[in-house]
């Protein structure tokens, strides 16, 4: 199969906010079209028109379902495949379960490409409702065998692509960093399912024995007021920048200051932010949660703690910190095992896909 001159709708995010999903959907487009695809995005997040609409519950839903679902109608009609990125709870039923009705209604071929951390917890509940939906899918894609796991116990058959990882522009630096200032980064947003006050307190624990330290937290979300309360409380606030949202080229730039790049995620499927501090040449810590554990292999290429452990995380930390031969070790085979999600290898994945949805195998 040829991807040249196909025309495709990627159904998903795009930023601003950046994330994991709104830049896998930016990336995509970009890729597909330098193949020669048609490539037209029916955004999921569009900014509400009129903006004061934004502040109103309930209402705002529909006044952005009812323009999106008209224009999956109409672009139905000018491709031959849906591309759906697809994730747990209200955003499944909102934007990805209509948009594989609409497809199957307009006789177009669909791939739902799930990428939720919370899959088993969404189709525990919710399996009668996702399974008519993946019923009129042409194919199921998920980035990991974590996630075909989970949805091979629902009865779903999928198939395996994982994310890609731009590695033009998440690339280590060209000469080697100095060791002088020891940068703990942690690039989740400021959400509870990230447990990022774990990752203070670990960082407490790394101050006490290296007092030059300093940590960035890359992200944006509810729980930054009380964040920034925890690191005063914890005696930190000095050592510790909050960054905010940043943009792809920020933080390929930060993951290339990092000495070490924490994950302390409760709940993960495939973390984009491990992949590109892999790429980046910044050894991580992460705990070993839902699919970290596939991609990342335990003093191999990263080290691995339990959830909410910041004791266990901040003696990680210190050993990449303290013990440069563990940190070459690590980011060596991190470099090389990051290579599998370079387009070249995930590109040949999606043909496979698209010739599967589009033959009705």
């Amino acid at each position: 199969m040829n991807l040249r001159g196909l025309r495709i709708a990627i159904v998903g995010p795009l930023p601003p906010p950046e994330g994991g999903m709104a830049n896998q959907t930016l990336q995509l487009r970009e890729l597909l079209r330098g193949e020669g695809s048609h490539v037209t995005v029916v955004q999921v997040n569009r900014p509400y028109r009129p903006r004061w609409i934004a502040g109103i519950r309930g209402i705002r839903a529909v006044f952005r379902l009812v323009p999106y679902v008209i224009q999956l109608w109409r672009v139905a009609g000018q491709v031959h495949l849906f591309h759906v990125m697809a994730n747990s709870g209200w955003s499944w039923h909102l934007f990805a379960a209509p948009a594989v009705w609409i497809a199957k209604m307009r006789g177009v071929r669909s791939v739902v490409n799930y990428r939720g951390g919370e899959a088993e917890t969404f189709l525990a509940r919710s399996s009668g409702i996702v399974r008519g939906t993946l019923h009129r899918a042409s194919v199921l894609a998920v980035p990991s065998g974590f996630l075909q796991r989970v949805f091979g116990k629902s009865g779903f058959s999928s198939e395996v692509v994982p994310n890609i990882v731009d590695m033009e522009r998440f690339r280590p630096h060209s000469v080697p960093r100095g060791n002088g200032v020891a940068h703990v980064v942690v690039a989740r947003n400021l959400e509870p399912i990230y447990d990022i006050g774990t990752a203070l307190r670990a960082f407490k624990l790394v101050r006490q024995d290296i007092p030059n330290a300093t940590m960035s937290l890359a992200g944006s979300g509810p729980e930054r007021d009380a964040l920034k309360s925890l690191g005063k409380e914890l005696g930190i606030a000095d050592a510790v920048t909050f960054c905010g949202s940043l943009s792809r080229d920020q933080m390929a730039e930060l993951y290339r200051s990092a000495s070490v790049v924490i994950n302390p995620s409760r709940v993960d499927n495939m973390p984009n932010s491990v992949l590109e501090a892999m790429a980046s040449g910044a050894p991580v810590v992460s705990t070993n949660v839902g699919g970290v554990p596939f991609i990342v292999q335990d003093d191999v290429n990263g080290l691995l703690v339990p959830a909410g452990d910041h004791t266990a995380m901040a003696s990680a930390v210190k050993r990449v910190l303290r013990d440069p031969h563990c940190a070459d070790r690590l980011r060596s085979a991190a470099l090389s095992e990051v290579q599998a999600y370079a387009w070249p290898r995930v590109r040949q994945r999606w043909i496979e896909v698209y010739a599967m949805a589009l033959s009705g195998a």
